[in-house]
C-alpha cells in the first residue's frame, strides 16, 4: 500500500549503526557515552548491579557507548587501544558489532600481571566489583568467543613477565572448555595459573545473588574459588 511504512523490529540495528558508510570507529565514535540516569546507565546499574564506581571506572576507559534500545556497547580493543568491534547487551538482545571483530575487553591497567579472562564484558565488570577492582588486575572478556586475534593477545599477555592467567569463566560445561584452553594456553608460555568461577552460573548471576553494594564487604576467596584440578583436561579446546 502506498505510504504504508511497516513497525521496526524492536532489536533491529538503527540505519545509521549498519551504514556502509561508516567504519567501526566511526560507528563507535557518533555513539553516546554512558551518563547517571541514562538508560544503558540504569541497565547495568539496576538491572545487573554493576556499581556506579565500576561504570565509571569503564566509561573513563573509553569502554561503554549507549547502544540502541537502552542496550549496552562494551568496546574491545587492539594493543593500541583501537576499537575492533563491541559486545551488544541489552534486555532482550545480545550480538556483536556488524562487521567489527572480536578482540578483547580490557578494563583496569594494561601492565597488571594478573589476568582474569571472562566470557562476556558484563562479567568483567561483575568480578571487578566483587573483588573491588583489584590494583593488580586486569579484567578481560573474549565475548564468548575465541577468535585468533583474541588467542594472540592472550598468548601475549601470558608472555609477559610475572603474569598469572586466571580463567574466571561461567561454571558451565561451555566455561569448563575455555578454562582448559586458558590452562593449555599458560602451560605454552609458562605463566601462572588458576581457576575461579562463581557459585551461579556467572558473575554478574553471582554479583546479584550477592547484592554487592558500595558498603559490602569482599567475599571470603574460597566461596568462589574451584581448584584446578576440577577442570576437564581431557576435554577438547574445540
Amino acid at each position: 500500500m502506498r505510504g504504508f511504512v511497516p513497525s521496526e523490529p524492536v532489536w533491529t540495528r538503527a540505519a545509521r549503526d549498519r551504514a556502509p558508510d561508516l567504519t567501526i570507529t566511526e560507528r563507535w565514535r557518533v555513539r553516546r557515552k554512558l551518563w547517571p540516569g541514562s538508560a544503558t546507565w540504569r541497565y547495568l546499574h539496576d538491572t545487573r548491579h554493576i556499581p556506579e564506581r565500576v561504570i565509571r571506572k569503564a566509561i573513563a576507559a573509553n569502554l561503554l557507548r549507549e547502544g540502541p534500545k537502552g542496550s549496552m556497547w562494551a568496546g574491545h580493543t587492539d594493543s593500541a587501544g583501537q576499537v575492533t568491534g563491541w559486545e551488544e547487551r541489552g534486555p532482550d538482545w545480545r550480538g556483536f558489532a556488524t562487521g567489527g571483530a572480536k578482540m578483547l575487553f580490557r578494563l583496569g591497567r594494561p601492565d597488571a600481571p594478573r589476568l582474569c579472562v571472562t566470557e562476556a564484558a558484563i562479567d568483567a565488570m561483575s568480578l571487578a566489583a566483587i573483588e573491588d577492582v583489584r590494583s593488580d588486575t586486569l579484567y578481560l572478556s573474549t565475548g564468548g568467543g575465541w577468535a585468533p586475534a583474541t588467542a594472540e593477545a592472550l598468548k601475549t599477555y601470558a608472555h609477559r613477565p610475572g603474569a598469572h592467567l586466571v580463567a574466571a569463566t561461567d561454571n558451565n560445561a561451555q566455561g569448563e572448555i575455555y578454562a582448559c584452553r586458558l590452562k593449555a594456553l599458560a602451560a605454552e608460555a609458562g605463566c601462572g595459573f588458576e581457576r575461579i568461577c562463581p557459585l551461579e552460573d556467572d558473575w554478574n548471576a553471582e554479583l546479584g545473588r550477592s547484592e554487592v553494594s558500595k558498603g559490602r564487604e569482599k567475599p571470603k576467596e574460597d566461596g568462589c574459588r574451584m581448584p584446578a584440578g576440577r577442570l576437564k583436561g581431557d576435554a577438547s579446546p574445540g
